[in-house]
């Protein structure tokens, strides 16, 4: 009698629980954000306790938090003026407190901070949609570092039928800034989208794109390496102290390994964002007879700390020499309110001074996301011609 009493009670407790999870699935959904015919856009939050809720995020045409407004049942709303074609990233601020949209699973980590995410379409961001095309693969690759005495990880986008084929292609190593990883330019870039919306249009030729972790004190992106879970931070050892630029060639010996990669100057190019362009300038200087392509997105140029790298001594003879041995592309983008635009200014001076020929591009906006896609989307049609 007591196992039967239990085995009712049993029974009864779990049609009393799927009675409420049926009840719960009758309630009204919550929609956030929603994408208006006129590309506007309203966001809403359930906080029937909350005091104040401010939208943040980069689609905001104003200095600070636009205020979102209290209804009678409890949801806060906000409706966005039209958009222009982008992807954007936001929070909410509930009383002082950042978090996240919960009616959106959108989110993408940037450095320390997670993010909710929406495209609006039928314009520039169309390049960042999955589309109906043939794609390519993203891969998570550990290599082996002896330079920097660990096995490391980095990130490989192959064009689509790499997996069949037997041809050789180009390769594009595409760094990223500081606080990044071997993640970003893959989740906050878009780069498997870009490529495979510019290689179906025949626009881009099919190519290798590698996305290491340009912090050589890391073995890989936060959580990802044996020191488990731990904050992220913008800053760490061997930032911008020349042991990236002296550790590089491990990164290329296996790329050219592991993969049908055509192992020639005229076949390679690398490109970064901000600490990333940094990076790029003088790896591509350092190894001057190795790159023929350059791309400077954003470059953080600025005097170094206290370093003994040879990596950063003769640097003007280096850039000559760079210049002289056949550089097909030398491409510089910068925005016109980006922090770094009086820096790239003087290096730009420093060019024009020794008649060194480079592709100059200057957008709107500064140190942004929207901006280092963008330049992508310029910067990768014009490789490997």
């Amino acid at each position: 009698m007591k196992n039967l009493l239990v085995a009712f009670l049993l029974i009864a407790s779990f049609r009393l629980s799927a009675q409420e999870n049926l009840n719960f699935g009758k309630q009204k959904e919550l929609v956030s954000p929603e994408i208006h015919t006129d590309k506007s856009v309203t966001f809403r939050l359930y906080a029937p306790q909350a005091n104040k809720v401010e939208l943040q995020g980069d689609m905001l045409n104003q200095t600070g938090n636009a205020q979102m407004q209290k209804q009678a049942d409890g949801i806060w709303t906000y409706t966005t003026a039209p958009l222009k074609s982008e992807l954007y990233s936001y929070s909410f601020v509930l009383d002082g407190v950042k978090t996240r949209d919960p009616s959106n699973v959108y989110q993408i980590r940037d450095v320390a901070s997670v993010v909710n995410v929406f495209l609006v379409g039928d314009g520039k961001a169309d390049h960042y949609a999955v589309t109906d095309v043939p794609h390519g693969t993203l891969a998570k690759r550990w290599y082996n570092s002896p330079r920097n005495n660990m096995n490391r990880r980095l990130t490989v986008y192959t064009p689509p039928g790499y997996e069949s084929g037997k041809q050789k292609y180009p390769v594009l190593y595409l760094l990223h800034g500081m606080g990044g990883d071997e993640e970003a330019w893959a989740a906050l870039g878009r780069t498997a989208q870009i490529l495979d919306n510019l290689i179906a249009k025949g626009i881009a030729k099919p190519m290798i794109v590698v996305m290491p972790n340009g912090n050589v004190a890391q073995q890989a992106a936060p959580g990802e390496d044996v020191k488990g879970f731990y904050k992220p931070t913008m800053q760490l050892p061997h930032t911008m102290d020349g042991k990236m630029e002296e550790t590089f060639g491990d990164i290329i010996k296996f790329i050219e390994s592991s993969y049908r990669v055509n192992a020639n100057k005229s076949q390679r190019a690398i490109a970064g964002l901000s600490m990333g362009g940094f990076h790029s300038l003088h790896i591509s200087r350092f190894y001057p007879k190795t790159f023929n392509y350059v791309g400077l997105f954003s470059p953080a140029i600025m005097p170094f700390g206290k370093t003994n790298s040879p990596v950063y001594e003769n640097i003007d003879q280096t850039l000559k020499n760079q210049f002289s041995n056949g550089l097909k592309l030398y491409w510089i983008g910068i925005g016109k309110t980006d922090f770094l635009y009086k820096t790239v200014a003087d290096y730009r001076n420093k060019l024009d001074s020794n008649q060194m020929k480079y592709t100059y591009v200057e957008s709107e906006g500064g140190h942004t996301w929207a901006n280092w896609r963008d330049y992508l989307v310029l910067f990768v049609p014009q490789l490997f011609k």
